[in-house]
């Protein structure tokens, strides 16, 4: 029997053609990429088409994310193999993170795929892309939320969504957490990372409890950890923000050094206003830095996950009024990288 699989095109890349030296959607061709995957990979497989939005991806706004939720989850999963979303890359990482949380118990798989340039160009890995998702869900059949990806000089990937990262600079690439995928796709076959950090197929196969309703609260600051940040330009006098999540080095450490740069004066400025002041990514297995000791007593550590989950779960917390600590602790698809 044939698989069928429902195809959710959001716009994107993927869903764009270039004319000149400009970028944008084309709403002449919306089921090219389904017609040149049938046309260089003639498989049987069904394809029916859903088009709930037709955005470019920086320009994702909440009412996008709800509209793009609503259309999966009326999905009648019982009638699919599995379910493709076509994204665009800018916010690729954003969207597959919030909804590896908010869909972790789908009953399918359900896998997003981009392209780092229009299907025209030829250059794009769109249509590889999509034929890696569809090969995944036609062989892997695991449940859950999946990325697809294949960056220039590898083997396409398929990545667990709760660890996908944001795109590299300039190359556009797209990894997971500590740098492993949950599988690649060589020659024909996939083949599973070794990596410890990797759980299970039996793992992934089993059954999760459903998050169940979502809100997402806007109300953040994000900031990054840079050399000679000066923090006295972030004043809160006029408009509050409930949380600040700083985005720290990569050995968990960020400047507690002089006046306007350092993040603990800052930190104490924030909780005079009763702004939450949190922190990503900590490795909770690495050693603590002498610069960083004073941190963990003056707000919230996100351990072991990308600062992409950080955001989001910090965004779910305030949502439902929950704790946030609590929520940072919760483990709902993999995104603890020691769990």
């Amino acid at each position: 029997m044939n698989k069928k699989i429902c195809v959710i095109f959001t716009g994107g890349t993927i869903g764009s053609f270039a004319n000149g030296d400009t970028v944008d959607l084309s709403t002449d061709n919306k089921s090219a990429l389904i017609e040149l995957y049938q046309q260089q990979y003639k498989t049987g497989i069904k394809f029916d088409e859903l088009r709930p939005l037709d955005i470019l991806s920086e320009n994702v706004q909440f009412t996008d994310l709800e509209a793009m939720a609503a259309c999966l989850r009326a999905v009648n999963k019982n009638k699919y193999d599995g379910i493709i979303i076509t994204h665009g890359t800018d916010t690729l990482s954003f969207t597959a993170t919030l909804f590896s949380q908010i869909f972790c118990d789908v009953s399918i798989p359900v896998v997003f795929v981009s392209a780092l340039y229009p299907l025209n160009d030829e250059r794009s890995k769109g249509v590889e892309n999509f034929a890696g998702a569809v090969k995944f869900i036609e062989e892997e059949q695991l449940k859950g939320i999946f990325v697809s990806f294949k960056n220039d000089f590898e083997n396409l990937r398929i990545h667990l969504a709760s660890r996908i990262t944001v795109a590299e600079q300039i190359s556009g690439h797209f990894s997971s957490v500590m740098g492993a995928p949950l599988c690649e796709l060589a020659g024909d076959k996939f083949v599973y990372s070794d990596s410890p950090y990797i759980p299970s197929k039996e793992a992934i196969a089993a059954q999760r409890s459903p998050y169940g309703k979502f809100d997402l609260c806007k109300d953040i600051v994000t900031i990054r950890a840079r050399s000679f940040l000066d923090f006295s330009y972030y004043n809160f006098g006029e408009k509050q923000p409930k949380a600040v999540i700083i985005e720290l080095y990569h050995s968990g450490t960020i400047c507690t050094a002089g006046e306007e740069t350092n993040v603990l004066k800052f930190i104490d400025y924030c909780r005079s206003m009763g702004i939450t002041v949190v922190l990503s990514p900590i490795d909770s297995m690495a050693r603590v830095y002498a610069s960083a000791l004073e941190l963990k007593d003056k707000c919230v550590l996100a351990y072991d996950m990308s600062f992409e989950m950080t955001v989001v779960k910090v965004m779910l917390a305030l949502g439902k009024d929950k704790d946030i600590s609590a929520e940072l602790r919760t483990n709902n698809f993999f995104e603890k990288i020691y769990s």
